[in-house]
């Protein structure tokens, strides 16, 4: 095959990689002995690509077919690299196609930050969790928006006159990042006023836990935890495109939303040892009056309300905020 024939984008390239793979006769093939739900043979990679978008496949069924070919790709080399990569061809495209959306730049550039992004989480990536095929191509979407948004928020730099720029918006602000990480679910609103007191504001552990009615030994609990995932989920990028403005919903949603804070505010509420009621307090302010009911995150931009934490599930500690995906 001539250069010429060769595609020049990123993403064509890689689907002519994997057309080329799968060309008979081809090594590389998916043993579908042992997995439910996928003919037990050997399946071609095209044919398994084709089973996997099916609207009858399931969830597990998915998520057990690309376990083992993140595996194969680790372990067998570049081949199933291509593999993995062309089997995730349609949502990848799809995803380019968001990207490329009002963009007057280059979108080559945008494509071959996601395949980048896609190819190196598939060496980190958990294979426990569920979701292992969306969270491959979300950690290519984050890569390419950040080279997107380095690109288009770039400041003009004025050679005709001195003076100082102003940042790049929103400045990462500490209470910023905490209001990210309660929209992500990363931590809930008590976990971020417990970290905004004793970290940003100098409060001790038991002036910070008798605010939210906790022992301090507890409050020390929560904090450390919740540091652990902030920390997680900075170093991994998921905080990086959290929008902080709710986005419109219609009636439908909203109804949805109502009969979930209806059920929530009617679970017994649990504080673990402490056994007492918390008051839900704004991030950036655990020293004000508490927070109204429809306010349980306050920012610099809008109030919002993030996802539950995992000490809900595990029925420990204070309840968790209102569900609602940023």
């Amino acid at each position: 095959m001539s250069a010429r024939s060769w595609p020049s984008s990123p993403l064509a390239a890689a689907g002519r990689a994997f057309t080329l793979l799968v060309q008979p006769p081809t090594h590389v093939g998916f043993d579908g002995r042992g997995f439910e739900g996928v003919p037990d043979e050997i399946v071609p990679l095209e044919r398994l690509r084709t089973l996997l978008l099916a609207p009858q496949t399931s969830v597990e069924v998915r998520d057990a077919v690309w376990r083992e070919l993140v595996t194969r790709a680790r372990r067998d080399g570049p081949a199933w690299v291509v593999a993995a990569v062309g089997i995730a061809m349609p949502g990848l495209r799809h995803v380019a196609g968001m990207l490329a959306a009002r963009w007057r730049g280059d979108t080559r550039d945008l494509d071959a930050e996601l395949l980048v992004g896609f190819v190196e989480r598939l060496q980190s990536i958990d294979l426990e969790p569920p979701r292992v095929v969306g969270r491959l191509i979300d950690a290519g979407l984050r890569a390419a928006r950040k080279a997107r948004d380095a690109d288009s928020d770039a400041p003009l730099v004025h050679t005709d006159a001195t003076g100082p720029i102003a940042p790049i918006p929103p400045w990462d602000h500490p209470d910023l990042v905490l209001a990210r990480a309660v929209a992500a679910g990363v931590i809930d609103a008590d976990e971020a006023n417990l970290i905004a007191a004793t970290r940003l504001e100098h409060a001790t552990l038991t002036q910070a836990a008798a605010r939210i009615g906790i022992t301090p030994s507890l409050a020390s609990s929560w904090r450390l935890k919740a540091e652990r995932r902030l920390l997680e989920a900075i170093r991994d990028g998921s905080l990086a495109f959290v929008p902080l403005r709710p986005r419109r919903r219609g009636a439908a949603t909203s109804q949805r939303v109502a009969a979930t804070q209806q059920r929530m505010a009617a679970a017994p509420r649990r504080v673990g040892a402490a056994g007492a009621t918390p008051q839900r307090r704004a991030v950036g302010s655990p020293w004000g009056n508490a927070a109204t009911a429809d306010v349980v995150l306050a920012t610099p931009q809008q109030a919002f309300v993030g996802k539950t934490s995992d000490r809900q599930a595990a029925d420990v500690g204070a309840p968790g905020v209102g569900v609602r995906p940023a």
